[in-house]
């Protein structure tokens, strides 16, 4: 009898090859999860935390935070302080890892169907962390940055806003006149006047709020700070901060190669106001 239960779990005994085992879909729980995911027969990588306390017992937003390259989730988590935020405020945070350290984005850095990756991700933790659809957001630095715009183009549907910090919308793919979201997506976007691809960013930005009819809003700067809101035609926002004595960095990170713990704005404060205030626009 033994013997016969185990051939049925086993699809059959001495009848061609057993199929493979599936791997068990993790438990959702409180706490810090390294898990992997099947995107077009290769394995991939990410990490979850969930706040303490936390149940499934009712959707919560997610944020997912999408490294530097080279880099990896863990480098990133470590970096800018998102799973505070999340234990703050009870929503969970997903950090993917590029393959070779990179997402393949806009400029660089890989070759590998990303934009799949983080629809298959979002899918499953809509599907088993009771994450409210509604409710997703992208959050990425320079090769991550580059990552968000692509993903809030052509992952259409799935983020209600990005944010992305010295990072921005450039490259190849970006010169066709048709490359913008389908439907609405707001945008944060964080970068500093020092940065030596500021211009590039900042020509990015000017592209999409063209090529979405946005009308934006200077306000006087303060701080060594300066914010820029615009209203566009589809009811996403915009904004822009441009931070005056900073580089290619996260500000307010305290650890990590990227990390300015002196500016005057944190960028992970700024992040999820921004995304609290913007769940998705049908």
């Amino acid at each position: 009898m033994i013997l016969v239960v185990v051939c049925l779990l086993l699809s059959g005994c001495g009848g061609g090859q057993p199929a493979a085992p599936a791997s068990p879909a993790p438990r959702p729980a409180a706490g810090d999860h390294r898990l992997t995911l099947d995107v077009g027969g290769k394995q991939r990588t990410y990490l979850v935390h969930a706040p303490p306390g936390w149940t499934g017992d009712r959707t919560v937003p997610l944020v997912v935070g999408l490294h530097f390259y080279p880099g990896s989730g863990e480098r990133l988590r470590d970096m800018i302080g998102m799973d505070a935020k999340a234990d703050e405020h009870g929503f969970l945070v997903a950090y993917p890892d590029g393959v070779s350290g990179g997402f393949n984005a806009l400029i660089c850095c890989g070759a590998e169907d990303d934009v799949a990756f983080l629809k298959a991700l979002t899918d499953r933790m809509i599907a088993e962390w009771r994450v409210d659809p509604d409710r997703v957001y992208a959050a990425g630095i320079s090769n991550g940055a580059d990552m968000s715009f692509r993903a809030a183009v052509e992952a259409t549907g799935v983020f209600a806003a990005i944010g992305a910090v010295s990072g921005g919308f450039g490259g190849p793919r970006v010169e066709a006149a048709d490359y913008a979201p389908k439907r609405p997506v707001s945008v944060v976007t964080i970068i500093g006047a020092l940065d030596q691809y500021y211009d590039v960013f900042r020509a990015g930005i000017r592209k999409w709020r063209e090529r979405l009819d946005c009308e934006p809003g200077k306000t006087p700067p303060s701080g060594g700070v300066e914010r820029t809101s615009a209203r566009c035609a589809d009811g996403s926002d915009v904004e822009v901060y441009v931070v005056t004595e900073m580089g290619h960095s996260w500000p307010g990170a305290k650890t990590g190669q990227m990390a300015l713990p002196d500016a005057p704005i944190v960028a992970t404060d700024v992040l999820w106001d921004f995304f609290a205030a913007h769940p998705r626009r049908l």
